[in-house]
């Protein structure tokens, strides 16, 4: 892979799925969150105007980092180059894998 990678984050946000591209992405010292810096955003080199990256470059216009919570993270993949991000709208239908919820632990019995 080349010395400055581009990843791929795909992850569960408001019933729906968002595809961004990033140079830097770490674990939080906040705990359950991944660090997303660097968004990339392709070039516009073409006439046609894509609505979810716009989406996207609207939504995430002046973020400096972004923290998602790891329990809606999808997964994470190196890539060659960025891509277009993109946002799909999941339906009823479809199924997202998901880490569960942390719940507490449970507690021993005194018998």
């Amino acid at each position: 892979m080349s010395s400055n990678p581009v990843f791929k984050v795909v992850f569960y946000n408001r019933s729906e799925v968002y595809e961004i591209y990033a140079r830097a992405i770490y674990q939080s010292e906040m705990y359950g969150f991944i660090e997303v810096e660097e968004l990339v955003f392709g070039e516009r080199t073409q006439l046609v105007v894509d609505p979810g990256e716009e989406k996207l470059k609207n939504e995430f216009n002046g973020v400096k980092r972004s923290y998602i919570p790891m329990h809606s993270i999808i997964r994470i993949d190196e890539v060659e180059k960025e891509g277009a991000g993109k946002v799909s709208e999941v339906k009823a239908g479809d199924k997202i894998a998901q880490f569960p919820f942390p719940s507490p632990a449970p507690k021993p019995s005194n018998d």
